[in-house]
């Protein structure tokens, strides 16, 4: 009974895979993809001009990307190979035997990938922290998902892990996010002038976005048995793009303030090597 069958099925197998058809696939593969690669890179071209929809733009390229590739291969299937139903029910089934035996971490992430597009725990344009690695998300896929890191390495998350871990998000599908700039000065410092210096320099950085509050916030800490203060300057960016620019540029404005108003002068001993002192 089982060798009859799969002398009628292998004919009308072969006879579906011909040369021909098999090239229209390849063809129609090459062309899905390179439609792809140039359509994402025009959406790019327009996110960088329309700085307003830049994070809109950008999150639906995973959507084109799937639903490009979803309709070629349907349409190979279904429109040029066209294969009985007997033997796609039976191709169906080997293949997914073989992926549940040997390809697990591959369907995982797969999952992972579909869930991450479902539930929205990040877009691409958010800036997210999963375990130590801190980065802007620049690409979702079936597999993984791509992060930029600060020193500008691309980091490639397995979705599997993704979806199984903690994910902080710091902007959460807004432009803007949450930036700290931190200090560590004496109890003595005059905290009424350090706190307008401090406000005064988050506000007239050029990529402050002041729709949202600025707060300063201090904190006494102990080391090596010294009291020091923490100082924790929150303002929010205009662009999360500028997140560390604008953290560098509140530090920049407040020593540059501090040492003008002799408030502080800068300690070299061993202890004190990255704490500022009073004059």
């Amino acid at each position: 009974m089982m060798p009859s069958l799969l002398k009628e099925t292998k004919p009308k197998l072969n006879s579906s895979l011909t040369v021909g058809r098999m090239i229209w696939s390849i063809f129609i593969a090459l062309m899905a993809f390179f439609f792809i690669k140039y359509t994402i890179r025009l959406l790019e071209t327009i996110a960088e001009k329309w700085v307003n929809l830049r994070l809109s733009i950008m999150r639906m390229i995973p959507f084109i990307r799937i639903l490009v590739w979803t309709a070629v291969i349907y349409f190979i299937i279904a429109a040029i190979l066209s294969p009985p139903i007997e033997t796609l029910l039976a191709l169906t089934a080997s293949a997914g035997i073989a992926l549940g035996f040997s390809s697990q971490d591959i369907l995982k992430n797969i999952f992972g990938g579909l869930m991450i597009l479902v539930d929205h725990p990040f877009q691409i344009g958010d800036k997210i922290q999963i375990r130590e690695h801190y980065g802007e998300v620049i690409q979702i896929g079936l597999r993984t998902v791509r992060i930029v890191t600060p020193d500008d390495s691309i980091i490639s998350i397995p979705n599997g892990d993704i979806v199984s871990q903690p994910v902080s998000n710091a902007n959460n599908g807004e432009s803007n996010c949450q930036v700290v700039a931190e200090f560590f000065l004496p109890v003595g410092i005059d905290l009424a002038q350090l706190k307008k210096i401090a406000f005064r320099a988050a506000v007239v950085s050029r990529f402050v976005y002041l729709n949202k509050p600025i707060a300063i916030v201090f904190k006494n800490e102990i080391h090596e048995g010294l009291s020091i203060l923490k100082m924790r300057v929150k303002a929010y960016v205009l662009d999360i793009r500028y997140e560390f620019a604008f953290a560098s540029d509140i530090t920049e404005l407040v020593t540059e303030a501090l040492i003008r108003c002799n408030l502080i002068s800068q300690d070299r001993s061993p202890l004190y090597s990255n704490i500022l002192r009073p004059v």
